[in-house]
């Protein structure tokens, strides 16, 4: 079904708010993923038509989002000003290609044991999939996956399904504090990797046990 209405809030920083018909009835949930690519970035008040549906918990949301012909038109205007490359641009593109070296620097270096990759890849795994249930259940409007818990997997060695997820996914990349925690867990958990490795973890240990 398809209607019209107003967005009355917009929290930019999570992607979401939500839409009073003008109709009346329920309000609408909207996703930021509902928005047509290239769209300009919504805003409280702004007039929208919307292509509704009912999730599994019986609310309201936007499957696909209309905007008006006016802002349609100033959206597939050429821009006179190209836009800045994203911040963390250059860091998503080049982390995997260079953990992958630092890995394999780090096995011709001081050697390293078979299983180790393996288990950073299965906690890629897992860090990935909890990014799709935190994505799934942002859309929904069910319980989210708590931040923290998100940091921890990263710590522990998911960060490459961490930043996987959040560029396939369009999802936790628009919060500053968020991606520059998840860029410090990133950097703690490759030091501490090759630390341990290169053996100077078990001397540091060893030196404080004395």
């Amino acid at each position: 079904m398809r209607i019209t209405g107003t967005l009355t809030t917009w929290h930019d920083d999570r992607g979401f708010g939500f839409l009073a018909p003008s109709q009346g009835g329920p309000d609408v949930f909207v996703h930021i993923t509902a928005f047509p690519p290239g769209s300009p970035r919504p805003g409280a008040g702004q007039v929208l038509g919307v292509e509704v549906e009912t999730a599994a918990d019986s609310r309201r949301r936007a499957r696909t989002v209309y905007l008006p012909a006016q802002a349609q038109r100033a959206a597939a205007r050429p821009a006179r000003r190209a836009d800045p490359p994203a911040p963390w641009a250059l860091p998503r593109a080049l982390a995997i290609p260079a953990f992958v070296a630092i890995l394999a620097g780090t096995a011709w270096r001081w050697g390293m044991s078979p299983a180790v990759p393996l288990a950073l890849l299965g906690l890629s795994l897992v860090t990935f999939g909890a990014y799709v249930f935190d994505k799934s259940a942002a859309v929904a409007g069910r319980w989210r996956t708590r931040e923290q818990t998100l940091h921890l997997l990263g710590l522990l060695g998911g960060w490459p399904g961490a930043l996987v997820a959040q560029q396939r996914l369009r999802h936790k990349t628009r919060k500053t504090a968020f991606v520059v925690t998840f860029w410090i867990t990133a950097v703690l958990n490759v030091a501490a990797l090759v630390a341990w490795h290169a053996g100077l973890l078990p001397a540091l240990a060893a030196g404080w046990g004395r």
